[in-house]
């Protein structure tokens, strides 16, 4: 009987894996972990031979529990866009080069002497950016060339596992949109794009929509593992959609605030909407779209002050915070601690906390930490109010949102009643659903609903919101009334005394 689905997430620090059923069950959950590898500055690289070895080392492990002949499909996920070189034999020549590399900044200040950003934005709905994939190949063809001379096909980090389990080249279609190289609209390869940057249309691998069917299970993994042959393997998806898809992000106007390391907005739009100061995905739904954003710090804001102030009680700097009131009894902090990218794309803004007294102690900074980040997700709002969208349902995850003051700050700083999501696995249970709707275990998307079985809504307090404005307003004003003090503050510390 083939009645589970299996999902595995290449993230940036492990390899998670789970095998859900048709009735909602979570049968299997493990992880392996892995490391990041930064050689030089600017440099994120990680090994995909580890990837490679910690599936299979989990795919034994369910074939071992019995488990592996009830799977009906396997979808991966995985950060996105990173990039993977790999050789006729379909094995990976180098380390994969992350998505938050950031050694193609000359490459990228040359591109755009010869691409009119304007014009590329309304193509492919990207800026030239260190994330797009072509100013990286640009750079390995520079200092690599051996390592390009090799390579028959590149792909992302999803990409590269699902073609090792089925012996099929591809990518997801959303690794070909972030990757800068593909017209959003028309759905093809950027011809205009991979001229410019040198790249032969041969190395790019056909492109799937996220439910194709790409291949089965090849022999030889069955024969060195165990795990059987046959088994369909999807597309499968990028991990922030994949992840949205899991807390039941599915209809237009419905919006996810995920409290990670990083601060992430993911809205969904039934029709294609773009905005130079947002991201676009095609969402795992077909003919859906979700618009999405990126603030640098949030959780990871968080731990600094802990590691500043020597605090490693989480829940006592709460229970302070607590005590503070609405506005930090006047602070007010800009969360841009490592710069900021959207919706302002500053990567020379800096953090800041404005309104310091004698008056002030610990617990006032750290409320102002969390209402600065709830401000940074009101900003985003704003910007989806601008362009005419109008937000139904607010979600909110991760790791940060457990925290129930932070919880009720942002309901209140938004101005909306907001759905927390308890526990929820996140990518892996997202693509793990959407291999089966390939499958045909699950009949409609609604069904994912299966998986979300703890929940609380938090009721935003319109007294609260109306305090909150006031704040916000100045939060809003002050990085206006800082930002040509930004330049100048890098240009002296990069030494460029004459151009202050």
């Amino acid at each position: 009987m083939k009645d589970l689905t299996l999902g595995i997430d290449i993230g940036t620090t492990s390899v998670k894996s789970i095998l859900i059923s048709k009735d909602g069950d979570v049968l299997f959950e493990t992880s392996r972990p892995h490391d990041l590898i930064s050689s030089e500055p600017g440099f994120a690289e990680e090994d995909p031979n580890i990837w490679w070895n910690s599936v299979k080392s989990i795919l034994k492990e369910i074939s071992e529990k019995k488990l592996s002949n009830r799977i009906a499909a396997i979808g991966i996920t995985g950060m996105v866009p990173t990039l993977v070189l790999i050789d006729e034999k379909l094995d990976a020549i180098r380390n994969s080069i992350q998505q938050n590399d950031a050694r193609s900044t000359a490459e990228i200040a040359e591109l755009k002497k010869f691409i009119k950003e304007d014009e590329y934005f309304f193509e492919t709905a990207n800026t030239l950016n260190q994330q797009v994939i072509f100013p990286k190949i640009l750079w390995l063809k520079k200092h690599e060339p051996e390592n390009i001379d090799k390579t028959r096909w590149i792909m992302g980090s999803y990409d590269f596992i699902s073609t090792k389990l089925t012996g099929n080249p591809h990518v997801e279609m959303n690794w070909a949109l972030e990757s800068g190289m593909w017209l959003v609209k028309e759905k093809k390869w950027h011809d205009d794009i991979l001229e410019v940057a040198d790249i032969k249309r041969g190395i790019l691998p056909p492109v799937f929509e996220p439910i194709e069917i790409v291949g089965e299970t090849i022999p030889e993994i069955e024969k060195e593992i165990g795990f059987p042959a046959g088994v369909p393997v999807i597309a499968g998806s990028a991990d922030h959609i994949a992840s949205s898809l899991a807390v039941g992000l599915r209809d237009e106007g419905d919006l996810l605030l995920k409290f990670g390391g990083a601060g992430d907005i993911m809205f969904v739009t039934d029709s294609l909407k773009m905005d130079r100061r947002l991201f676009l995905d095609y969402h795992d739904i077909p003919s859906k779209y979700i618009l999405n954003g990126c603030m640098a710090a949030s959780g990871s804001l968080v731990k600094w002050y802990m590691n500043i102030v020597q605090e490693k009680s989480y829940d006592e700097l709460t229970k302070m915070a607590m005590e503070s009131s609405i506005g930090s009894r006047g602070l007010l902090t800009l969360p841009y601690f490592l710069g900021e990218k959207t919706p302002i794309f500053d990567t020379k803004a800096r953090g800041v906390i404005f309104g310091l007294g004698l008056h002030h102690n610990r617990g006032d900074i750290f409320r102002s930490i969390l209402e600065s980040v709830a401000f940074g997700f009101k900003h985003h709002i704003e910007v989806l109010k601008e362009i005419g969208l109008e937000i139904k349902r607010v979600f909110i995850s991760d790791g940060g949102a457990k925290n129930p003051l932070w919880r009720q700050i942002t309901a209140d700083v938004v101005g909306m009643d907001v759905k927390y999501i308890l526990n929820n696995p996140g990518s892996s249970l997202g693509v793990a659903f959407l291999a089966g709707v390939s499958a045909g275990i699950f009949k409609n998307w609604n069904e994912i609903d299966k998986f979300i079985t703890e929940s609380e809504i938090v009721i935003s307090n319109q007294k609260s919101n109306s305090q909150y404005e006031k704040y916000y307003y100045i939060y809003r004003k002050l990085y206006e009334i800082l930002k040509p003090l930004y330049e100048e503050l890098y240009n002296i510390k990069e030494g460029k005394l004459d151009e202050v």
